[in-house]
């Protein structure tokens, strides 16, 4: 066998070679695409998985955090330098998690209902409530405001532990566990700025509020003028 010879049968061994290879990579990048859509699809699914109490968790939940935000608003005008970083880390917060509840109620074909009465939602603050707060500036608007969003905290974490119990949508859980972890968190710092060690709050000049707690019927037994 010549020089030319070896060197022709050796250039087609490495054709050959460099062929085989790329039939090998190609059918490795064809099954996995096959198999790539039928994860998106069960990804699709479980996503797409809903029930009344998460579309429930959702409508409540905006209003709710809608409420929030405009309490942080006026905190940027009345408030001392502590409680706006804290008004401001509330509104950063429930903005996007107001979007993303909204967005989920799209996907479900559910309505956003914020032309319901809310008023006896836990935590919600009623009309005398947030004009109150409208009405007061520097320590004073700083103290209601504590008082006010701690129940309305407790509140708000009373329907996220809602969601958990009967909810089936994964995104919906997840979110009510971020929002239980978040305010608890907050609803700790706001007693120790109001100097309260145990939570909740105890200020006989708060006002009523929509949310009645799980101490709200108690409370009605001791006073005879419950409004509820």
């Amino acid at each position: 066998m010549t020089s030319f010879e070896r060197a022709l049968k050796k250039r087609v061994l490495t054709a050959a070679t460099a062929a085989f290879a790329t039939a090998l990579f190609a059918a490795a990048c064809g099954g996995g695409d096959e198999d790539a859509p039928t994860t998106s699809s069960e990804s699709a699914e479980q996503a797409a998985e809903f029930n009344d109490a998460d579309v429930h968790f959702a409508q409540m939940m905006i209003p709710h955090h809608e409420q929030a935000v405009d309490m942080a608003d006026l905190a940027d005008t009345r408030a001392g330098s502590e409680v706006q970083a804290l008004a401001e880390e509330i509104r950063a917060a429930q903005g996007p998690e107001i979007e993303q509840m909204e967005t989920l109620l799209d996907a479900w074909g559910a309505e956003v209902e914020h032309g319901m009465d809310h008023s006896q939602m836990d935590g919600m603050l009623s009309e005398g409530q947030m004009t109150q707060l409208e009405a007061a500036e520097g320590e004073d608007f700083d103290t209601l405001f504590l008082e006010f969003m701690v129940l309305h905290h407790e509140g708000a974490v009373d329907m996220a532990r809602t969601e958990l119990a009967d909810g089936v949508n994964p995104e919906a859980r997840e979110l009510a566990e971020e929002i239980i972890a978040a305010q608890e968190d907050e609803i700790e710092q706001m007693n120790e700025m109001l100097g309260v060690e145990e939570p909740g709050v105890e200020e006989s000049g708060v006002e009523e509020s929509g949310a009645q707690g799980p101490g709200g019927d108690a409370a009605d037994d001791n006073d005879d003028h419950s409004g509820h």
